[in-house]
């Protein structure tokens, strides 16, 4: 039986014959070239549809096992983490860079963020958001790691998920300074790397430990 064909970043599709692929965008933010680039070679290899994701990508949907190698070369782009044990593309809003509303850079700290982490193996999914501000467009209340930028700095938040047992994140401090924040993330994603279980997202993690225990394995108050 067909599946998932994580090394070549190829889900398998309902029909059980094809895949879907979707190159990394970081902070979802893409080209003309790479705009045309995809187009061309979706035609090239007449896939059934091109999908924007909830993950900030173009899913490239239909797409048979034989040819799964030849696409990804002829994009020249890598792929996405979208399946397997790992960090999956961090969700960005636009932040200072374009959204009237944006207090913090959200591109800029949510860019670096993906560049450290996109991919990196953990003992399950892992998913970040960045937030310019409060309006929190990059859903990261039901992230592993969210963040919102307020005027002061910005607002981390741990554990949160969606799926059938969806959990809100814990806001764990306030006005990080940009200086302190990747410390910050490094710190926690390691607390989570070195003590989950197989397979236990963070936010189980947390209701199993407990909130304050997992702060003081963060060693959060050198951060506040």
């Amino acid at each position: 039986m067909k599946k998932d064909l994580l090394d070549k970043g190829a889900v398998l599709q309902r029909d059980k014959e094809t895949y879907a692929i979707a190159p990394h965008l970081t902070a979802g933010l893409i080209t003309p070239n790479q705009l045309r680039t995809i187009a061309d070679v979706a035609e090239k290899y007449n896939v059934a549809a091109l999908k924007v994701t909830g993950s900030q990508r173009i899913a490239m949907v239909g797409i048979k096992e034989d040819e799964i190698d030849n696409v990804w070369k002829d994009l020249g782009m890598k792929p996405g983490a979208a399946v397997g044990l790992c960090v999956r593309s961090v969700k960005i809003c636009p932040g200072t860079s374009f959204c009237k509303k944006g207090i913090q850079d959200s591109i800029s700290v949510g860019s670096k963020l993906d560049g450290l982490y996109h991919g990196k193996n953990l003992p399950n999914k892992f998913k970040i958001g960045v937030s310019g501000c409060p309006h929190s467009c990059a859903d990261n209340h039901i992230k592993d790691i969210g963040l919102f930028g307020s005027a002061r700095g910005w607002v981390v938040q741990i554990g949160g998920k969606g799926g059938l047992k969806p959990r809100l994140a814990d806001k764990i401090a306030m006005n990080v300074s940009e200086d302190k924040l990747f410390d910050l993330v490094e710190n926690i994603i390691q607390v989570y790397a070195n003590n989950a279980t197989s397979r236990e997202r963070l936010g189980d993690y947390i209701d199993r430990v407990g909130l304050d225990e997992v702060k003081k394995q963060i060693d959060l108050d050198s951060y506040l």
